[in-house]
């Protein structure tokens, strides 16, 4: 008997609620799928599922086997991916759900290259608003936020960090005096919030460079021109010269590089945004579900730094 088989059949008998079920997945006959458990029973010497023509249960040993031969499944499959991930090109489809910001902004404009690395992989994206929180219904899901993600039954690596930039078009600067400490932004037109389940109390800190001594201060700007929290919709209008935002570098390192907009307050911090990719835990994690987050690492730094910033001329100085 092939005990491997018999338990892959047994799991399946139990996961689609039956034998005629669990023959139609695994393309056999119901015959061949009843005798495979009735010789799993007989080598076990013990009865795994109680049968009657209405319905079917498991035994109390049927229900610790079960979980036992989930186990070990899983650790063979693991230990076939191990081996196949050396000798096979990955394929197989992925579901990612991003934020919409840095789909636009950064993870598109990165898949071309993905795609050449593993041509027999596909994406599906899912870019419906903020992601605070893994969704088990992903492979992997791009997690944002001020905090790192809070402890749950998930996995979280760190893919990189983003600095949250106060800005303006020049247009919109022009004629008017540039901000030299945070209170003074109270003489200017402010767009708010930025990112999603943010408070609109800012907190800015000097960090005492150059100088200056080290400060902090709180602003809670009253009526701003704009309200909302979806990222691009706020970058377009600072763009069009409505007012000061803040952003993320991964939004408005290119417009900074090409000078459609320009830094204020350089010298003063907000706070940075955390990224992370999650994956549900599971002890067997697909190869191309590990690929593509080490993709996503080695193409956003890996959370040790701004990589956005760097390339625009204006590290953090961390």
């Amino acid at each position: 008997m092939d005990q491997l088989r018999a338990m892959r059949t047994f799991i399946r008998i139990v996961d689609e609620g039956g034998f005629a079920a669990a023959a139609r997945k695994l393309d056999q006959a119901p015959a061949v799928v009843t005798r495979v458990l009735a010789e799993l029973e007989a080598h076990l010497g013990a009865r795994l599922i109680q049968r009657t023509t209405r319905r079917m249960t498991l035994t109390d040993v049927g229900e610790a086997y079960l979980e036992r031969s989930r186990q070990i499944v899983a650790d063979v499959e693991e230990a076939e991916s191990l081996v196949n991930r050396s000798v096979t090109e990955l394929r197989g489809h992925l579901k990612v759900l991003v934020p919409p910001a840095f789909a636009v902004h950064q993870l598109a404009k990165h898949l071309g290259a993905f795609r050449a690395r593993h041509p027999h992989v596909t994406l599906e994206l899912s870019v419906p608003g903020p992601v605070e929180e893994v969704d088990p219904n992903f492979d992997v899901s791009i997690l944002m936020g001020p905090e790192p993600p809070r402890d749950g039954d998930f996995i979280a690596r760190p893919v990189a960090l983003s600095e949250i930039i106060l800005c303006a078009a020049p247009e919109y600067m022009r004629g008017r005096p540039l901000p030299q400490h945070p209170r003074d932004l109270g003489q200017l037109d402010l767009l708010l919030p930025t990112v999603a389940n943010v408070r609109r109390l800012f907190t800015f800190t000097h960090d005492g460079r150059d100088g200056h001594p080290p400060e902090q201060v709180q602003l809670h700007p009253h009526r701003p021109a704009l309200s909302t929290i979806h990222l691009d919709t706020t970058y377009a209008a600072v763009l069009s010269g409505l007012g000061v935002a803040g952003l993320p570098s991964f939004v408005v390192a290119d417009a900074l590089l090409e000078g459609a907009l320009q830094r204020l307050l350089p010298a003063w911090r907000i706070f940075t945004l955390q990224i992370h990719a999650g994956l549900p835990t599971r002890k067997h994690l697909p190869a191309r579900t590990r690929a593509f987050v080490d993709f996503l690492v080695d193409s956003f730094g890996g959370g040790a730094r701004d990589i956005w910033l760097e390339a625009a001329g204006c590290p953090t100085g961390d």
